[in-house]
């Protein structure tokens, strides 16, 4: 079981006061990093930063170029304590001196005014910080059955304003991995980091090779894991009495927003469960269904 690591214990790049006698200068050392003034958008090192405003093209150029973005200092901060690499850090220059007090120094930091900032994106960030990592190699589906207890298993969820709120979700209810189905989105993608509010970087997933799915399921199953289904259906079992009886490795199975889960999917479940509610309404957001439920498996270990 992996554990997440907690974001309230990461510095605040963006609250230290500045040091007496630095001022704002954003170039050269900077409270003991170095951060270096653009004075060019040719620079072939803010190649990573362009095109942000068109995301088809932008997610094309990341999945070529193995790179994801974040903005903000929540996803910044997840950033600099996660297991990915940091390509590069850019700061609007009201930032600078900020930043580079407590940024570790093996990070490449570069600063543009802001008017540049923007002209190079193409986008307003009011936050002044984005960031570039390296996506590295993901974990398989068999390397998160074999370490986990706890799984979130998502089908078609393709909305990345609802992949972030699953995964702080997840994070916030002790899940040890999530397993994406081939059509789920991209949990790196700027907008779901925002939205997790960087936990996205800290909860390990897996995405099921094309062809794999629901068959995966299966392969849960064969690994010691209660796969339960969750769907608004009368039929279905309360979350609550499932969860009673305390199953030792659980892996809850989510749908897209209106659709929900496939035929297929419902089928490989071991168990079809629901959120008791009132009657005059038949469901709840993804995100919402999914903290519900997990904060009642949550609450039984």
């Amino acid at each position: 079981m992996r554990a997440h690591r907690s974001l309230r214990a990461v510095p605040n790049l963006f609250t230290a006061p500045t040091p007496p006698g630095r001022g704002g200068d954003a170039s050269g050392p900077c409270c003991g990093v170095a951060i270096e003034r653009i004075a060019d958008l040719d620079d072939p090192r803010l190649a990573d930063y362009r095109h942000l405003r068109h995301p088809s093209r932008r997610m094309a150029i990341e999945r070529e170029q193995g790179i994801f973005t974040v903005e903000g200092r929540l996803s910044v901060e997840a950033l600099l304590t996660s297991p990915y690499a940091v390509r590069s850090i850019l700061v609007a220059e009201e930032h600078a001196a900020r930043v580079g007090a407590r940024l570790d120094a093996q990070a490449l930091v570069l600063s543009l005014p802001s008017a540049d900032m923007e002209q190079l994106t193409g986008v307003h960030f009011h936050r002044g910080v984005l960031a570039v990592g390296e996506r590295g190699t993901l974990p398989s589906v068999a390397d998160l059955l074999a370490t986990s207890s706890r799984l979130l298993v998502l089908e078609a969820v393709n909305d990345h304003e609802n992949i972030g709120a699953l995964f702080r979700n997840a994070a916030a209810f002790g899940v040890d991995g999530v397993i994406l189905d081939p059509t789920a989105a991209d949990p790196l993608y700027r907008r779901a980091t925002r939205v997790s509010l960087g936990h996205v970087l800290h909860v390990p997933f897996a995405r099921v090779a094309d062809g794999r799915w629901p068959g995966v399921l299966d392969d849960a199953r064969g690994a010691g894991f209660t796969v339960l289904a969750l769907t608004p259906s009368a039929a279905a079992d309360a979350i609550g009495e499932v969860a009673a009886a305390r199953p030792s490795r659980v892996a809850l199975l989510l749908g897209a927003e209106g659709p929900g889960l496939s035929d297929a999917a419902m089928r490989a479940a071991d168990r079809r469960v629901r959120i008791p509610m009132v009657s005059s309404v038949d469901s709840v957001n993804v995100a919402t269904a999914a903290a519900i439920a997990l904060a009642v498996l949550h609450g039984l270990t």
